[in-house]
């Protein structure tokens, strides 16, 4: 068994080893992993976070769009190397596992379960706003108990609970299943976008550019307390970004991850970058950068402003039939890093089961499904949404340097997807990745470090003497 300073290693032909009832099925096709990619990037962050953008940046929230996108490609280039590469379940973490070792590791993916959980948490209570909102044009009144947690007056968020565990159930009836419908959400939000666009970018003033970068470029805190500046905008929208990192997880299910992989994570971080590009400019160009940043429907708003009405409509609609797309996708990726860590038995092992008839981990994904629906449902999610940042923040660096020391400890290792200029590319991976971590608001940081500290106590006190590979010699590792 190889070791580190940070662990023991996990060989890299770890899948080859499991039995069946411990193996996921390879049902997943690239369309189906490019669907799984755009469905987490083009969602919340183009429906709401360019509102939110435009407030911290101005018009430069182009800008910052750009830069999460340029940072985000240089990460996902560095994970299509090692996806390929060790094309199992788990993504930075089981990256992580393999070439540095157990115990960062062990930080990746539980900074990893606390990006998708929050991810999740987060959509299903944007998507609760936009059917109460939807419901209220047509007539219909909810009692406001059951559309709040205790912390706004109310009982529960009730409509964020369901969409939570009716996206759990979905996926617990088996990957295939959900991917396909995740296709046809991916479409209808995709064809709303487009529609945005041929409507608002007629409407292009030129005067709405001016002053362009009206908060400066770096990130800093204003008299009223806000955060502004372009890479405090980048550190935000950089939220609606790492969904094809969720790709990654799936990478054990891919029947030709050598090909599927590289089309489904390069291709989708591309084209989200473009649509993301193009809506914002459409956006800010039609509209004002202050009115659109005082709306939490942005889009829409846009439109009404334009005097499209019908359109306005139609895209909230799109909206509240598309969000569920992006907690299929981030609530299908935490499922799988719960069940890979279960399966290396840092986690118990009895999460690490699989259905015989569906092949999906039904135990993790019903905790999983119970746990967002929880958050979601009872707790304020405005302070902590941050956090998922700073976790997927975590995840890029490590699998951007686990990349390039692979590359000097094994050159000898046959790569189907070769990361162009991989020193290079990584070490702006992780340099972009730091800059946007410290760029986030101080009290976020703080909330970080204490979350993976009680991680660190949890590997201490049950994962490290419970990991599958400290009771027992395991063949060859990354040396």
């Amino acid at each position: 068994m190889g070791q580190t300073l940070w662990g023991p290693l996990k060989p890299l032909d770890t899948n080859e080893q499991l039995g069946r009832e411990h193996r996921l099925k390879k049902t997943l096709s690239w369309p189906h992993l490019i669907a799984l990619g755009i469905g987490a990037i083009v969602g919340t962050g183009i429906y709401t976070l360019t509102g939110v953008g435009a407030d911290r940046a101005g018009p430069a929230v182009l800008l910052a769009f750009a830069i999460a996108g340029a940072v985000c490609a240089c990460a996902a280039l560095a994970y299509a190397e090692m996806a390929t590469l060790i094309p199992t379940a788990g993504s930075a973490y089981t990256y992580t596992y393999s070439v540095i070792g157990e115990g960062i590791a062990w930080v990746v993916g539980w900074s990893l379960i606390l990006e998708y959980s929050l991810a999740c948490s987060t959509v299903a209570v944007g998507w609760a706003a936009y059917l109460v909102g939807w419901l209220q044009g047509v007539g219909i009144e909810w009692p406001h108990v059951l559309l709040a947690g205790p912390h706004a007056g109310g009982i529960v968020n009730l409509p964020a609970v369901l969409v939570a565990l009716s996206i759990a159930g979905l996926l617990m009836a088996g990957t295939r299943e959900s991917a396909t419908l995740n296709i046809i959400l991916v479409i209808i939000k995709i064809s709303a976008l487009a529609a945005f666009v041929f409507l608002a970018l007629p409407a292009f003033n030129g005067e709405n550019m001016t002053p362009f970068m009206p908060y400066g470029f770096g990130s800093s805190v204003d008299a009223e307390g806000t955060t502004r500046g372009v890479m405090a905008a980048a550190a935000i929208v950089f939220f609606a970004f790492y969904g094809f990192d969720a790709v990654a997880t799936s990478a054990e299910e891919a029947k030709n991850p050598g090909r599927d992989l590289t089309i489904g994570i390069v291709g989708s971080m591309a084209a989200c970058t473009i649509i993301y590009m193009l809506v914002a400019l459409s956006a800010i160009g039609a509209v004002h950068h202050t009115q659109v940043a005082q709306s939490s429907e942005p889009l829409a708003f846009v439109l009404r402003m334009l005097d499209h009405p019908f359109a306005a409509w139609a895209i909230a609609m799109a909206a509240l039939i598309a969000l569920p797309s992006v907690i299929l996708v981030m609530m299908y990726g935490q499922s799988r890093i719960f069940f890979v860590m279960a399966r290396d038995g840092l986690l118990p092992r009895k999460l690490s089961e699989v259905s015989p008839r569906t092949g999906s981990p039904l135990l993790i994904t019903g905790i999983t499904g119970v746990f967002v629906a929880a958050v979601a449902g009872f707790f304020r999610l405005d302070e902590i949404a941050e956090l998922a940042n700073a976790g997927t923040l975590v995840a890029f660096i490590a699998v951007a340097a686990s990349m390039m020391i692979l590359r000097v400890k094994r050159p000898d290792l046959k790569r189907v997807f070769s990361c162009p200029a991989p020193y290079l590319v990584g070490t702006l991976a992780i340099v972009g990745c730091l800059y946007l971590m410290f760029s986030l608001p101080d009290h976020t940081l703080v909330r970080f470090l204490g979350w993976n500290m009680l991680g660190v106590l949890v590997y201490l006190i049950y994962g490290r003497r419970r990991s599958a590979l400290a009771q027992q010699a395991t063949p060859e590792t990354v040396q």
